[in-house]
């Protein structure tokens, strides 16, 4: 027997289904500004850590390309890296404080701090919704679904024969708290998406190990080397004649000699 079409009440709309919404949206806001306050200290460190990836990046990148650039150019780009007297490689030194779970409690402290505004926000205001909007079917997924899907969808609603692409106002908040990633950006910044990744990493307090941060002055060490090692040919060298030689073959004229 074919599952009956509902048909939804143009009130859901604006009772349920917005409010809902700008709900997981003031909630991520306002959970970001409050991260960002209690970081406080660590920002400076990580600033510096998000420098020395960029550094690395464009040495690599430098490494892999710079047969595109003059040879002027990749002697001026490889001095600014690897100048015994003023090169970055050569000249930056950083701090490298392992630190460990157990002989380290602001570790411990941190991490609480990023489950009490990470996961209890999204938990207490989870359990309000359900509790509020409970048993209302907010809005359908534009595509079909299979029945896989009706326990991540259909939270709080216990029907087998309604269709899996059908939302529910406790499945549409959850929903909302993992898909406005890119809202939290365009509102607060770019600097946000890394925010929110660290604070899943610092969600996980419960891990048996806490991984040492890498050590970035031995990436600075070896960076230096593979830098040291290249050899630049500039590609574009006869670019000109070779572009000459091929218009003329297509043409059907002999070469130049």
């Amino acid at each position: 027997m074919a599952a009956p079409e509902l048909r939804l009440d143009g009130s859901i709309r604006f009772w349920v289904l917005l409010p809902v919404a700008w709900i997981a949206l003031a909630i991520g806001v306002l959970r970001l500004r409050i991260a960002g306050l209690l970081r406080g200290e660590r920002a400076l460190g990580w600033l510096e850590q998000r420098q020395d990836t960029q550094i690395l990046a464009r040495s690599r990148l430098l490494r892999e390309n710079g047969r595109f650039l003059t040879h002027q150019g990749f002697l001026m780009r490889k001095h600014h890296f690897n100048n015994p007297e003023s090169g970055f490689f050569r000249q930056t030194k950083r701090k490298v404080q392992p630190r460990n779970l157990l002989t380290d409690p602001s570790l411990v402290m941190e991490m609480m701090k990023g489950n009490l505004v990470h996961v209890l926000p999204m938990i207490l205001v989870g359990g309000w919704i359900n509790w509020a909007f409970s048993g209302f079917v907010a809005t359908k997924v534009p595509f079909p679904l299979t029945l896989r899907f009706k326990p991540m969808l259909q939270r709080g609603i216990s029907l087998p024969s309604l269709d899996p692409s059908w939302v529910s106002s406790a499945s549409w908040y959850f929903l909302n708290v993992f898909g406005l990633r890119r809202v939290y950006s365009l509102i607060l910044g770019e600097e946000t998406a890394a925010e929110q990744n660290q604070l899943l990493l610092q969600d996980q307090f419960l891990s048996p190990a806490v991984p040492t941060p890498p050590d970035p002055n031995k990436a600075f060490k070896a960076e230096w080397e593979a830098l040291e090692l290249v050899s630049h040919h500039w590609a574009l060298q006869d670019v000109e004649e070779q572009l000459m030689s091929q218009d003329l073959k297509l043409a059907g004229l002999p070469g130049p000699d």
